[in-house]
């Protein structure tokens, strides 16, 4: 297998998009399972004149993802002889498809394949679980955060040649969205008992009168979704808009929303807190959930930073505190860019982003070969 390249997305309550390790080059790991071809290929790629792979990969704790592979460029083209593979992780609420949602020009998954990258894309949609996990009960914490947290305990550096973080969260004290906000305050420790559901499922019915409550709350304008939860985007379009409004959101861990509102309210970046001495030391070993470390990532991964002026989820003053965490990195395997105009949903859908993102990306990961 070769060795992975990583881009990674945001990570916030309702936008968490991760580009992420790669999965292998020009041949396929044997731990995936080839599967027919109606799902996204069918759909958002394959018409685009792109060859798409479907396959299901079983995680080691027994979940079965979907995963699909755009291993060339359209019609053929952008082939080499190695290919470096690059893996696309979207984040909470949404799924792989918010990378295909553009046009071929100007969607991430596509211009890399284009670019002459092995595409892997991580998606949830149609997701099953094995007999193992009867709930969606995940402790991990989506998007960039999942990335940074898993760095500084050494975990997944074996496997990563690099990473790109676009729109990185990693603390939340900062985070200026009203809904955003007013959810974190809602997510306490009970709400699984509230909802009695494990999935927060955004389309369905106890959800759907959840959120209709946040939104009727003074302060709150859900008028427009997209900029509530994620700033005033400079550079959208609006049919990409209303096709990404058609497709997402979807559903998520209702545990890992109770983990972000944790982060927003402790100002802290830790583990899940159980709400309960006993819990915590049953999992922990102790009273209190463990904090992360950042500054033990490794200085020497390669890593691009990527962050707007805009952002209401992913405050600049939330990435310079990350990024003061990074200040002993290498400075040569250190590459951080500002976008003052650029808020969260820019840098997956915005019509610019190839100029001014993506393009730098391609850059970064053909420097490393």
């Amino acid at each position: 297998m070769a060795a992975l390249s990583v881009a990674v997305l945001g990570s916030l309550p309702v936008f968490l998009l991760l580009v992420g390790p790669a999965m292998g080059s020009s041949r396929v790991p044997s731990s995936l399972i080839a599967q027919p071809e109606p799902g996204m290929c069918g759909t958002v790629v394959s018409v685009h004149g792109y060859k798409c792979e479907e396959y299901e990969a079983t995680t080691d704790d027994g979940y079965i993802l979907s995963v699909q592979r755009i291993p060339q460029g359209r019609n053929g083209g952008g082939r080499t002889l190695r290919p470096p593979p690059v893996l696309l992780q979207h984040g909470v609420l949404v799924d792989g498809t918010t990378w295909l949602l553009n046009s071929p020009e100007q969607s991430l998954a596509m211009i890399l394949a284009d670019s002459g990258f092995d595409v892997w894309i991580s998606n949830i949609r149609g997701t099953r679980y094995s007999r193992r996990h009867v709930t969606l009960d995940a402790n991990t914490d989506p998007g960039t955060l999942m990335a940074l947290a898993s760095f500084s305990e050494g975990r997944l550096v074996d496997k990563v040649k690099s990473a790109v973080l676009l729109s990185p969260i990693a603390y939340l004290s900062h985070m200026t969205t009203g809904l955003g906000l007013m959810a974190a305050r809602a997510f306490v420790g009970e709400i699984t008992t509230i909802f009695g559901l494990a999935e927060f499922n955004p389309k369905g019915e106890p959800v759907s009168q959840f959120l209709k409550a946040l939104c009727a709350q003074p302060g709150v304008d859900c008028f427009d979704l997209m900029s509530a939860l994620t700033g005033k985007n400079c550079c959208l379009n609006s049919s990409t808009v209303e096709l990404f409004l058609k497709y997402e959101p979807q559903s998520t861990s209702t545990k890992n929303l109770v983990h972000l509102a944790q982060t927003v309210r402790d100002g802290i970046l830790a583990k899940y807190d159980y709400g309960n001495n006993d819990f915590n030391l049953a999992h922990y070993g102790e009273a209190r959930p463990p904090r992360y470390n950042l500054s033990n990532i490794p200085g020497d991964i390669p890593m691009f930073i990527s962050y707007g002026g805009e952002d209401a989820l992913s405050d600049v003053r939330d990435v310079e505190s990350l990024l003061d965490y990074l200040k002993l990195h290498d400075v040569l395997k250190l590459h951080v860019q500002y976008i003052k105009d650029y808020a969260h949903a820019d840098f997956i859908i915005g019509i610019t982003a190839k100029d001014v993102v993506y393009n730098q990306i391609i850059n970064f990961f053909r420097n490393l070969h």
